[in-house]
C-alpha cells in the first residue's frame, strides 16, 4: 500500500506538501520579522535560552527556566506572606509590607497557570492529568487538613467536607473549575472583560457562600482568563531593561502607598473571599475595588516578572515542586498556629520578622526539593492508571519517533520544540 492512489500505473500523484499538525503549545518566541524565516520552516537549531516558552536545547519535554524561577520565587512570597501573618499586627510597615506582597503574588501565580492552560481542552489525556495532578491532590488534602488539626489542635470537632475548601486548598479547587471551562474563554470574543464583570458580580452576591469557595473562583476568574490571553512576546515586553529599572520606584511608590492605606483599608480585599457587604462596605464599593486591584495587581505582577531571570539559576529546578511547598508548608504554619510558636514577643521585633522570613524561604526551598518530591508524589501526582479506560488515539498522539514503511524514522511533528506534552510537564500546578 502506499500514501497516494496510482491512476497511471507505477507514477504516483505527487503528496501535498507536508503542513505541521497545528497543536496547543506556546509559540516559543516572538512574532517573525521581516526577513526571518517561515515560521514553518524546519528548525536547524534550540530556541534561545532564557525566551519564554524555551528550554533545555534538545529534549522533546523541556521546562523554561523562566517559568520555573517565578513559580519558585511567587511560592516563596507565598511562604513568606503565611509566616508573616501571625506577627505583622504590631508592625505598620510589616502590614504595608504583607500587604503588597498579597497584591500580586496570587495573581502572579494564576496568570502563569491560565498561561500554561491555554492548550487545555477535552481529550481524555488532559482530563486524566488535571483530576490526578489536581484533582486527587485537593481531595487528600482536603482531607489531611481537618484531620491535622484534630490531632495537633486537640479539636475533636473538625469536620470533613470536600465543599469547602480549607486553607490552602482553595486554589486547586479553583484550579479545576478554571481549567474545565478553559473551553469557554477560547470560544468567547472577548474574554477579558466578560471574566471582569463576572468578577464584579461576585462581589456584591453574599448569597454565593462558601461552597467550592466561589468567591475566590470568581474574583481571581479574570486572572486567569488573562493568563489564557497572553503570547510570549507579552512576557518579552515586561522583562525589557527600561521595565526593570522602572519597576524600582514603582514597588517603593506601592509600599509607601500600603504604609498610608494599613489603617484606612481592610486586608481583607486582597484575599478576594467576601462579597464588599461581607467586609463592611457599601456594594457599589465591590465592583470598584474589584477592577482597582486588578489594575494594581497587574502593575506590580509586571514588576515582580521583569526582575525574574530568565536563565537557569540554582533554584530553577525547584519550580517544579511548587505544589509540593504550596500545599505541605500550610502544616507548619497551622502547626505554629495551634501549638503558640509565633508568640514569643522576640519574633514580633524587626530581629524576629527578619529571621522567620528566612526561615519561611528555607522551609519552602526544601519542601520544593527533589526528595521531598519522591516522598510525597503517591499524593500529589499518582499514575492511578487503574482508574482510567486506555485512550486509543493516544499512541498516535504521544511525542517521539514515526515509522513509515520503507524508510527511517522521523522525528515526530513539534519534536525540538514545545510540544502540549511538554507543557504539561511545566503546567504542573503552576500555584
Amino acid at each position: 500500500m502506499t500514501d497516494s492512489p496510482r491512476p497511471n500505473g507505477n507514477r504516483r500523484t505527487p503528496l501535498p506538501p507536508a503542513t505541521p499538525p497545528e497543536t496547543d503549545a506556546p509559540r516559543t518566541g516572538p512574532p517573525r520579522a521581516a526577513g526571518s524565516p517561515r515560521a514553518d520552516a524546519p528548525r536547524t537549531g534550540a530556541p534561545r535560552t532564557g525566551a519564554p516558552g524555551s528550554g533545555a536545547p534538545g529534549s522533546g519535554k523541556r521546562r523554561d527556566a523562566f517559568f520555573d524561577n517565578a513559580k519558585y520565587l511567587a511560592i516563596v512570597l507565598v511562604a513568606i506572606g503565611h509566616f508573616w501573618e501571625p506577627i505583622k499586627g504590631d508592625s505598620r510597615s510589616l502590614e504595608a509590607a504583607y500587604t503588597v506582597v498579597y497584591a500580586f503574588h496570587m495573581p502572579a501565580f494564576i496568570i502563569v497557570s491560565g498561561y500554561f492552560s491555554r492548550g487545555f481542552d477535552m481529550r481524555p489525556d488532559r482530563l486524566r492529568r488535571l483530576i490526578t495532578g489536581v484533582a486527587v491532590p485537593y481531595i487528600v488534602f482536603e482531607t489531611a487538613y481537618p484531620l491535622f488539626k484534630r490531632v495537633v489542635d486537640s479539636d475533636p470537632q473538625q469536620e470533613i467536607s470536600l465543599l469547602d475548601p480549607w486553607y490552602l486548598t482553595w486554589f486547586l479547587c479553583a484550579l479545576v473549575v478554571w481549567r474545565l471551562t478553559t473551553p469557554i474563554w477560547k470560544a468567547v470574543r472577548h474574554p477579558l472583560p466578560l471574566a471582569l464583570g463576572i468578577a464584579m458580580l461576585a462581589s456584591v452576591s453574599p448569597q454565593i457562600g462558601d461552597d467550592l469557595d466561589l468567591q475566590r473562583v470568581l474574583q481571581f476568574l479574570p486572572y486567569f482568563v488573562l493568563g489564557l490571553c497572553m503570547k510570549p512576546e507579552h512576557f518579552h515586553l515586561v522583562r525589557r531593561r527600561s521595565v526593570r529599572i522602572l519597576s524600582v520606584p514603582v514597588f517603593v511608590c506601592a509600599s509607601a502607598l500600603a504604609w498610608w492605606a494599613e489603617p484606612r483599608m481592610a486586608t481583607g480585599w486582597f484575599y478576594h473571599r467576601d462579597s464588599a457587604q461581607e467586609l463592611g462596605a457599601p456594594w457599589w464599593a465591590g465592583p470598584v475595588m474589584v477592577l482597582v486591584l486588578f489594575a494594581c495587581s497587574l502593575l506590580l505582577t509586571a514588576c515582580f516578572f521583569a526582575w525574574v531571570p530568565g536563565r537557569h539559576m540554582w533554584f530553577t529546578a525547584l519550580g517544579a515542586g511548587t505544589l509540593y511547598g504550596y500545599l505541605l508548608h500550610g502544616f507548619v504554619v497551622k502547626a505554629g498556629d495551634y501549638q503558640g510558636w509565633f508568640e514569643p514577643s522576640v519574633l514580633h521585633e524587626p530581629a524576629g520578622a527578619v529571621a522567620l522570613t528566612v526561615f519561611a524561604a528555607a522551609l519552602m526551598t526544601f519542601l520544593c526539593s527533589k526528595p521531598v518530591q519522591r516522598v510525597f508524589r503517591f499524593a500529589m501526582e499518582p499514575k492511578m492508571e487503574w482508574a482510567f479506560k486506555r485512550d486509543a488515539a493516544e499512541p498516535a498522539r504521544a511525542p517521539g519517533r514515526r515509522e513509515r514503511r520503507g524508510k527511517r524514522a522521523e522525528p515526530a511533528a513539534g519534536e525540538g520544540r514545545e510540544t502540549p506534552a511538554s507543557r504539561e510537564t511545566q503546567e504542573q500546578v503552576s500555584v
